[in-house]
């Protein structure tokens, strides 16, 4: 929790808003000034703000008022009432609806050093409170899944069941859904928790390198072995190997995996010395593995072997209703790493996201959101921080175009804007790396 407050002094008194000015700005912090409740009400809507001094007495609304309306709509922000001698009734009534503390008229510097250090003391245990919350949330929950609609409701049931047995996982769905969360949640489930879980992208690995990586090799095992290593199925042993893109390994690798899962040894390139591994294998797949089969492009007995157990993640177009409640997760989680109050989401932006149909899942509205906040200048988003949707939940400027001309175009000015860099550009988009190079090459985009 950091020292310097924003503060917001609301008094219709003009000498009093100076003088409080006055000693805040020179005790470091950062102050605006409200002559009204109304006013104070309509600044709070763009300025982020962490303690309020209110007078109890003032023409319309008065403090009272103010603060039942504050700790309604910003249950975060502090309040102290400024108050009269004749007043300290009032004053008791006001912390007994939620305010902080009371300052006495006429006030003197003393008084008002001891109140900030109440109020940071405070915060800053609040803080460490907030955070060992969500840390314990985070261990208790699923890996950071959401999601209340019938479909993740039955995800969730599903995921302790399956994480008492050690039968391999095949979980599907579009890239964003998800997939590598669900694998890491089936393994904090499991007995193999306190053991490794590694995942690894088949797509990601060039197919020369697949073995080496896999199984490991001896010293001199080919050109550039200079060195022994042991090889990732290895590692694993004792844990869980989760491989993202299982649809993309060639035949030879399909396999050679089949014969570990068979076997339960490996044998690293080089050496006649087998050595057992025991990994519980989670997959995951964009494509639909059984029209693969049938182009002869996977193998029939691998698939039956990897798809014991098979969950669905449905892509965000059909779960609709998680959109709001992903929205405010986001939201939460990126407001808290950019240090920004920005902690709301108005009615319109919040039609718009679920309009959309989100072609990158999950993952493109957790880039959205990201985005969003660390442009926000004000605590609430509105619907021009997402651009690049319609007001008819379609990508904008969409027009008549074909959707791979949109894509194609969408794409090319999102890597200008990264400079090139396909790691970023494939963050934003909310597109794996290796995904982004696929479309380039279809799409006919060059890269920088």
């Amino acid at each position: 929790m950091r020292d310097r407050m924003n503060i917001m002094v609301v008094d219709d008194e003009l000498v009093v808003r100076k003088s409080l000015l006055h000693w805040f700005k020179k005790m470091g912090q950062e102050v605006e000034t409200a002559a009204s409740g109304r006013e104070a009400l309509r600044k709070l809507k763009s300025i982020p703000t962490d303690l309020m001094f209110v007078d109890i007495k003032m023409p319309g609304m008065d403090g009272i008022e103010l603060l039942r309306k504050v700790k309604t709509d910003y249950p975060e922000t502090s309040v102290i009432i400024i108050t009269a001698y004749g007043s300290i009734e009032s004053a008791v009534t006001a912390m007994k609806m939620g305010a902080d503390d009371y300052l006495l008229k006429p006030f003197n510097p003393n008084q008002l050093s001891l109140l900030m250090e109440k109020v940071m003391h405070q915060k800053r245990l609040l803080s460490q409170c907030d955070y060992l919350r969500g840390r314990l949330k985070q261990m208790t929950r699923f890996d950071n899944i959401i999601g209340e609609s019938e479909a993740m409701l039955e995800i969730f049931r599903l995921i302790p069941e399956v994480a008492r047995s050690d039968s391999p996982v095949l979980l599907t769905g579009e890239t964003g859904t998800g997939k590598e969360l669900v694998a890491r949640a089936i393994h904090a489930k499991s007995k193999r928790c306190q053991l490794p879980f590694l995942a690894i992208n088949c797509g990601a690995i060039p197919d020369s390198l697949v073995e080496s990586e896999l199984f490991g090799c001896r010293k001199g095992a080919f050109t550039g072995a200079i060195h022994p290593r042991k090889g990732l199925l290895e590692v694993v042993s004792g844990g869980t190997l989760f491989l993202d893109e299982i649809g993309e390994t060639s035949i030879k690798m399909q396999i050679d995996l089949l014969r570990v899962l068979e076997e339960k040894k490996i044998t690293s390139l080089g050496s006649n010395l087998p050595v057992d591994v025991d990994f519980r294998l989670i997959s995951a797949t964009r494509k639909q593995l059984r029209e693969e089969i049938q182009q002869g492009r996977f193998r029939r007995d691998f698939y039956y072997r990897i798809n014991v157990i098979q969950i669905h993640l449905p892509p965000l177009r059909e779960r609709k209703e998680d959109i709001a409640l992903l929205a405010q997760h986001f939201l939460a989680k990126y407001s808290q790493e950019t240090c920004k109050h920005v902690d709301r989401i108005s009615p319109g932006a919040l039609a718009l996201l679920q309009d959309y149909d989100w072609p990158g899942n999950v993952r493109e509205l957790q880039n959205a959101i990201e985005r969003a906040v660390v442009l926000a200048k004000s605590r609430t988003i509105e619907a021009e921080a997402f651009g690049f949707i319609n007001q008819a939940g379609q990508p904008a400027n969409e027009g008549s175009r074909s959707l791979r001309q949109v894509e194609k175009e969408h794409i090319a000015k999102v890597l200008a804007e990264c400079g090139g860099n396909i790691s970023r550009a494939a963050r934003v988009l909310g597109l794996h790396r290796s995904t982004l190079h696929r479309k380039l090459k279809t799409l006919g985009l060059r890269q920088a």
